[in-house]
């Protein structure tokens, strides 16, 4: 058995007015509820030092700049770091990050019992628009704010396994999944920020959207043999509602943990690594079932080509 405790930290709302500093207070108030509940992995959500910036529409893009880390560790988040160190415990965050050449991501790193950061992702599957729509009621500019990721879809030696990351939207498209499923992927860790309204679909309410977010993960967890992780920034944020949903879901698909709240909240499972095995090595043996040719269309592709008539 290869046991990972594992604490997805669900957020409450972090507010517009809210500092570095007092989100960061917060996220050490559940590393150390963590650490008490004998953890060894703590997951945050995406965007997690700040609010959910990409609401707002910024005619000069450079005045969203405030939101971004140009450094990870830098000054706010260092005591995050110390106490994962401290604790012996491996975490995961997502956030905003503003690369030297002046790039922007939407971004996520790994890091090891050490405090060693071990890996990154950003983000690749960026949904809303990059103008502002006066036909919205809220704003979704992560295309304004953030250039799609750049990195892939690595996998990790972490934590005693292999471990993946993914952000938000990500998780509705199955190729994120596989791509690492074919590496082995052990754990997915994913964080998101999910308004509880669809603003292009009205009738898509917090209780479909619920459906379909957990139908994503229960459905990568399963076809690819692996544990996902999801952690949420949920509840009114700004004045804006988000699910919550936080929960853990193991190689067969079941959800074996989930949040109650829309709060800050840990929801805790021991995750055996090696319960992704039978999956990998007999229902989904990649290697001996997998008939390539006949999955061309996803590669050469992007939109959908209707056959011809």
């Amino acid at each position: 058995m290869r046991n990972v405790r594992t604490a997805a930290a669900q957020l409450g709302p972090i507010q517009r007015a809210d500092s570095r500093a007092e989100v960061v207070q917060r996220m050490l108030a559940l590393l150390q509820r963590a650490k008490r509940e004998r953890c060894d992995f703590l997951v945050f959500p995406e965007l997690a030092l700040t609010t959910f910036f990409p609401r707002w529409y910024h005619e000069d893009r450079r005045d969203a700049d405030q939101w971004f880390e140009t450094q990870m560790p830098g000054p706010a988040t260092q005591p995050l770091f110390d106490a994962a160190r401290e604790a012996a415990m491996g975490m995961t965050f997502g956030y905003a990050e503003l690369t030297p050449e002046g790039e922007h991501f939407n971004s996520s790193v790994l890091v090891e019992r050490s405090g060693e950061i071990v890996g990154k992702y950003r983000k690749i599957h960026l949904p809303g628009h990059a103008e502002f729509d006066p036909e919205r009621s809220f704003q979704h500019l992560e295309k304004r704010y953030f250039l799609p990721g750049d990195l892939g879809f690595p996998v990790f030696r972490a934590m005693g396994g292999l471990m993946g990351m993914c952000i938000c939207n990500d998780r509705r498209w199955p190729e994120t999944y596989r791509v690492m499923g074919l590496q082995g992927v052990e754990m997915i860790t994913l964080g998101f920020n999910t308004p509880s309204v669809n603003s292009q679909n009205p009738d898509e309410g917090p209780q479909m959207r619920m459906h379909h977010h957990k139908l994503s993960l229960q459905a990568g967890a399963y076809q690819n043999s692996t544990w996902v992780v999801a952690v949420a920034k949920a509840g009114v944020e700004d004045g804006h509602p988000m699910v919550g949903g936080s929960c853990i879901v193991d190689p067969n698909g079941i959800i074996v943990a989930e949040s109650t709240s829309e709060e800050d909240e840990l929801v805790i499972a021991d995750c055996d690594l090696d319960a992704t095995r039978f999956g990998k090595q007999t229902i989904f043996d990649f290697k001996r079932h997998r008939r390539i040719e006949h999955y061309t269309n996803i590669t050469s592709q992007v939109g959908v080509v209707e056959p011809a008539e």
